[in-house]
């Protein structure tokens, strides 16, 4: 009777245990918490302040003899200076040997951004920038002018949103650029005769620029860069961009010639094809919001 009563409950002792460890084994089991849902940071609006180097690739110039005439000891009809000096072939022709450098600046800048998807986007880049053009080659010594330069610029955007914090784009868009504020350099500079010219016996005319005008400008603008998102609204970003400006300027120069004191001052207008084309280097902070407009909000009663 023990015995028997002894085995039975050794049966029932394993047949619980066995049946303990099933269910058991139909329970889901975790080492960690599970990862949190990811957040969709998606925000329309964006706005970028930063430093930029406006760099001139260019600055050169093509300069054309705009038609001066100087009646030559009071002789009517007498030939344009330019070919009197040699240094032009006359009216609308270029000056050869005659061109341009423009500096380069650091400035602030102001980009802001509206996000249509979370890969298309418009910006919007605003700045003023502050050159100096000088004359080289024939114009070598001359202080041409200052300006400012207003050059704001729409470009269309795509982004990359495939590699998480780190979001690259590209750009291309349009250029429209005013110059402000410009004023002729009004320093003297020697301006040497061509040799055989009519006029060589002179040497050459004490040469000033006393005007100076640079029409506005339209171009094409590439633009390459990336943003990296620290939070869902604050990153750091750097910016490439480069903008086709080829403006049109035009001046006068006023010339004495030591040599021949009685001629008095001699006038001659120039007109010059310039090329800019600068490479605008940037970086700074990027600020991106709107994502929670229009969003329903709890009352806090």
């Amino acid at each position: 009777m023990i015995r028997n009563f002894a085995h039975g409950v050794l049966t029932a002792l394993v047949i619980g245990t066995a049946l303990d460890c099933a269910q058991g084994a139909d329970l889901p089991s975790y080492k960690d918490a599970p990862p949190p849902a990811l957040v969709d940071a998606y925000q329309p609006f964006q706005v970028r302040l930063k430093v930029g180097s406006v760099l001139p690739l260019d600055g050169t110039a093509t300069v054309f003899d705009a038609g001066s005439v100087y009646p030559i000891a009071g002789i009517p009809g007498a030939p344009f200076v330019g070919l009197m000096t040699g240094l032009s072939g006359g009216p609308g022709t270029v000056i050869p040997g005659a061109s341009t450098s423009i500096s380069w600046s650091v400035i602030p800048l102001l980009d802001v951004a509206y996000y249509f998807n979370r890969n298309w986007a418009i910006e919007a880049i605003c700045c003023i920038t502050p050159h100096h053009i000088q004359g080289v080659g024939l114009l070598a010594g001359a202080d041409v002018g200052r300006t400012w330069v207003f050059p704001p610029s729409v470009t269309l955007q795509y982004h990359f949103t495939n590699f998480g914090a780190f979001q690259p784009y590209l750009g291309v868009g349009v250029n429209f650029t005013a110059y402000l504020g410009t004023r002729a350099g009004n320093n003297n500079w020697w301006l040497a005769f061509a040799p055989g010219s009519a006029l060589a016996g002179l040497g050459g005319v004490n040469a000033s620029f006393y005007n100076v005008s640079i029409t506005p400008s339209w171009g094409v603008v590439g633009q390459t860069g990336f943003d990296y998102m620290l939070s869902e609204h604050w990153g750091v970003n750097f910016d490439l961009k480069y903008v086709m400006m080829e403006p049109n300027a035009h001046a006068n120069v006023a010339a004495f010639a030591p040599a021949a004191p009685a001629l008095g001052a001699i006038y001659v207008p120039v007109n010059a094809a310039v090329k800019v084309n600068p490479l605008i280097v940037s970086a700074g902070l990027t600020y991106r919001f709107g994502g929670d407009w229009g969003v329903p909000k709890l009352l806090p009663f």
